[in-house]
This record gives C-alpha cells, sequence and structure tokens, in this order.
C-alpha cells in the first residue's frame, strides 16, 4: 500500500487521453465488472467533463467522468484506487464536480449507485445527496443484476 499523501499533494486534472492507461488499470482493479478502453475513451471524445486526481508525479488516484446539460448534471463514474481509499480523495473529487455544476448553472446533481456500496452511500449522504429512485436490474453481478439507488443533489 502507498504511503498516504495529503491534500496539497494531489493535483486535480482535466483528464487527458494519456491517462487512460491508468485509469484502465485502476478501474480494473475497483470493479468486478469495469468500463472497457472504449467506453472511457468515448467519454473524453464526447466532451464529458473528465477528472482526475494525481500525485505530485503523476500517479493517477482518482478519476471522474460527468455530464451535463439541460440544467442537470450526472455524474457517470467516480472511481478511487483501491489502494488509496478513505483518505479524502471520494470526497475531494466530489465537491469539486459540485462546483463545476453549479458553474454550469445545473440545479441538480443525479447519480446511480449499486445498492451493495454501503461506503458510496456514506460519501453522498455526508454530501447532502437525497434518494431519488431505483433502476431494478441496473448493474451486473455476479448472480445476475444488482438494483441502483437513483441519487440527487438539488443545487440551490
Amino acid at each position: 500500500m502507498s504511503a498516504q499523501l495529503q491534500p496539497s499533494q494531489w493535483r486535480l486534472l482535466p483528464m487527458h487521453p494519456s491517462h487512460l492507461p491508468q485509469v484502465l488499470e485502476i478501474e480494473e482493479r475497483a470493479y468486478p465488472f469495469p468500463w472497457t478502453e472504449g467506453i472511457l475513451k468515448d467519454c473524453i471524445k464526447t466532451g464529458y467533463s473528465s477528472w482526475i486526481v494525481s500525485n505530485t508525479i503523476g500517479e493517477v488516484m482518482a478519476y471522474s467522468f460527468m455530464s451535463m446539460a439541460v440544467g442537470e448534471a450526472h455524474i457517470l463514474n467516480i472511481c478511487v484506487d483501491p489502494n488509496q481509499q478513505r483518505q479524502g480523495l471520494g470526497l475531494f473529487l466530489m465537491q469539486h464536480l459540485i462546483t463545476l455544476a453549479r458553474a454550469a448553472n445545473c440545479t441538480i446533481v443525479l447519480l446511480e449507485v449499486r445498492k451493495s456500496n454501503k461506503g458510496a452511500f456514506k460519501l453522498y449522504d455526508s454530501l447532502g445527496f437525497q434518494r431519488l429512485g431505483l433502476r431494478k436490474n441496473y448493474y451486473p453481478a455476479f448472480d445476475g443484476r444488482e438494483d441502483a439507488i437513483v441519487l440527487g443533489l438539488e443545487l440551490l
């Protein structure tokens, strides 16, 4: 496990295609059903708000993808390297995404989260997200499909 870095050692940068090998490696370690390289490339090509948090030597520690349209921001993916979790990187990145959504005059930030992802629920709850609905059988799972909980944060 890597040494714990302080927020002053984190670098927030727009994602560049050169970051994709590291992002894909984290994606594959963090999720049992990871996004493919093609999906990641398409997110950048489409112009989604795509960000990385790196350390001072350029190693990616976390990343996110968010779409914004017609007053809504939708967090498509937020991921922290499993070796870097529980240090505040997820909160740091979520606060950045919320700030971007506000700056773009979005009125709500939406996301889906696996019903079983207790750590993510704790983070989203701390930011004020509220449960809006359920997407049945949304995520692939080893025993079939898993429901997603739709969460939203109203921006005033």
